[in-house]
Parts: structure tokens; C-alpha cells; sequence
């Protein structure tokens, strides 16, 4: 079923009853007390990093402290319920991201509906994945590896993270888009995976660009190519994977959404600010060392993309049949 796309996009729902002066002035004066932003993961992953830099630069640029409350858990749904179960105005925000959009079918059973229950507020970036085989597998390019894994279908082993993460997404998506077969082996993070990818113990991955950039670089992986919709600036001689498999685009993003009927000038506000952070150098120079890319847009574009991704990813979890961990 089609998601409703204009029922994320009632940003103004729980103002409308106020005088535009009252609403007015309730923005001017948000926010009266420090900012909780919930980010569903552990601290020290790359969301959470993402998290304290935009915290620190809504601090700094609001006169509150806007700080990170991690509550890992069910895969994201832990912080995520927290968030849409807080006060509607302004002083909960929750760090979206992917596994957002991959959860609401990934698990049957949710005691909230991420569209219905929360409202858009700004985009922040993407996360670049990459494809990567070690130097001693056969396949030195994405037709290779079609053509490797069609000959010894349920043979190559692909190592990604947990369900519903990006780079898991991105395997099935892979497999279903390109018609081949590979073996998942999960792990818990990137680097037990990268250790046993050099020693050739798995045969394919999909990682966070961050993560393989310096063995990449090094000539200790082979990267085959990255997931996004255009070449990165940091490795311009590596194809997309749409080059070869055709409509083909996959990344992990994040970005601000607030619990819904947030009042649509705490809304603005806070975009207006996390936009001007976006735009000032240092933080730019900050993401890019993140190894992530910039995502922005309106606050109705940012609700747009959301229905966009939840639709894309419930599709590949239909069809690959997944279910959580």
C-alpha cells in the first residue's frame, strides 16, 4: 500500500488553533530549557558523531544546551518511541535515520508509526556506501562478481551488518535488482568485518566509505564500486554501481524529526539553524573528514524523501523476506 506522502507534511497541525502572534512569540523565546536529541544507537558510532556536532552548533547558535541522549535498543526503536512519545514542543528531537524507514516493515509489530507519528524538520547527510571484495577474489568488477555469483549461486559469502542497517539494505538490494544469490554473514560492526574480509573469510561487503577509505586507499580491498547516485569526490576512479546494474542507489542519511504536531515556527527555526551549520565550513570540513555527504533541502522535500525511502526499502525486505534479529 502506498504510504500517504501529505500525511507527513502536517507540520502546522498542533498550532493551528493559536493566534499567529502567540505561535510567533513561542518561537522566539524556543527554546526555555536545554534540548534533549535522541540518537537510537550507541555512542561512538558515526550517527551519534553526526549528533554532537549538530548539538554542539545548536547550542551555540540557540542559548541552550542541545544534548545527546543515547537509547540503543530493537534495532532503533527504543530511542525512536521515546521520541515520538515526548512532548510535542521543540525540546525533544530524535536523529533519524535509514533503519527508520526500513523498520516500519521490517518488523510487524511497532508500537508507533514513524510517519504518522512524528514531523520532518531538517536533512543532514548521507552515508556512502562501497562494494568491496579482497584482493585474492576472482572478481575484479561488478559484471565479474554478476557473473561469479550467477555461476555458484549461494556460494559467495557477502559480510554486512545487522538487519536493517544500510549496508544489509544494500546487499539485498544488490541481490534482487542484479538477480544473483550470496550467502549473508552478519557481524556487529565494520571492523571484525573488514578483518576477516582481508583474510578472504568472507568474499564480498558492503561498508560505510568512512570505514574502507584508508584500506582502500592502501590497496588492501578492492573496491568494485560505490553505491550512490554519482562518483565520490574523494575516489573519482571508482564506478558507480548503477553503471552496471541500472537505477541502482543505496546509502545510509540521517536527519532532525520531531515528535508530530511540534508547532511549524519551532519546526522553522530549527531548520533555518541546522541549515546555517550545514553551510559553515567547518562543520562541511567536519562531515567530509566523517567521510559522509551533505543532504539538504526544505523540511518538505526532507518529509518527501522519507516516504520515498520507506516505500523503497519495504519493497526489498518483502522481497527478500528478512525478518529482525
Amino acid at each position: 500500500m502506498k504510504l500517504p506522502r501529505r500525511q507527513f507534511l502536517h507540520l502546522a497541525a498542533g498550532a493551528a488553533a493559536l493566534p499567529a502572534v502567540s505561535r510567533f512569540a513561542w518561537a522566539q523565546t524556543y527554546p526555555t530549557r536545554p534540548v534533549r536529541m535522541i540518537v537510537p544507537f550507541p555512542p561512538g558510532g558515526q550517527i551519534d558523531i553526526i549528533g554532537r556536532l549538530i548539538g554542539h552548533w545548536l547550542s551555540e547558535r540557540l542559548g541552550q544546551q542541545f544534548f545527546v541522549d543515547n537509547r540503543p535498543g530493537a534495532a532503533g526503536n527504543i530511542g525512536t518511541e521515546a521520541a515520538v512519545r515526548a512532548a510535542a514542543d521543540g525540546h525533544t528531537l530524535l536523529l533519524a535515520s535509514v533503519t527508520n524507514a526500513v523498520n516500519a516493515t521490517l518488523f510487524e509489530k511497532l508500537n508507533f508509526d514513524f510517519i504518522r507519528d512524528t514531523a520532518p524538520v531538517a536533512s543532514i547527510n548521507r552515508i556512502p556506501l562501497v562494494l568491496e571484495v579482497p584482493n585474492s577474489f576472482p572478481a575484479k568488477s561488478v559484471p565479474e562478481l554478476i557473473a561469479y555469483a550467477k555461476a555458484n549461486p549461494g556460494k559467495a559469502n557477502i559480510a554486512t551488518p545487522p538487519k536493517g542497517t544500510a549496508p544489509y539494505m544494500a546487499a539485498e538490494l544488490f541481490m534482487m535488482m542484479a538477480g544473483v544469490e550470496l550467502v549473508h554473514v552478519p557481524y556487529r560492526g565494520s571492523p571484525p568485518m573488514l578483518i576477516d574480509l582481508f583474510g578472504g573469510q568472507v568474499q564480498v561487503a558492503f561498508d560505510g566509505i568512512s570505514s574502507s577509505a584508508e584500506h582502500i586507499r592502501a590497496g588492501k580491498l578492492r573496491a568494485l564500486a560505490v553505491a550512490t547516485a554519482a562518483r565520490l569526490e574523494a575516489f573519482p576512479d571508482i564506478p558507480i554501481l548503477g553503471e552496471f546494474v541500472p537505477g541502482y542507489e543505496a546509502s545510509g542519511w540521517c536527519g532532525i524529526v520531531a515528535p508530530k504536531n511540534t508547532p511549524i515556527d519551532i519546526i522553522d527555526k530549527l531548520y533555518i539553524e541546522i541549515n546555517a551549520g550545514l553551510a559553515d565550513p567547518s562543520i562541511k570540513a567536519r562531515l567530509a573528514d566523517a567521510g559522509v555527504t551533505l543532504l539538504t533541502g526544505s523540511t518538505a522535500g526532507f518529509g518527501n524523501f522519507i516516504v520515498d525511502e520507506t516505500e523503497k526499502w519495504a519493497k526489498v525486505v518483502k522481497f527478500s523476506g528478512a525478518k529482525p534479529d
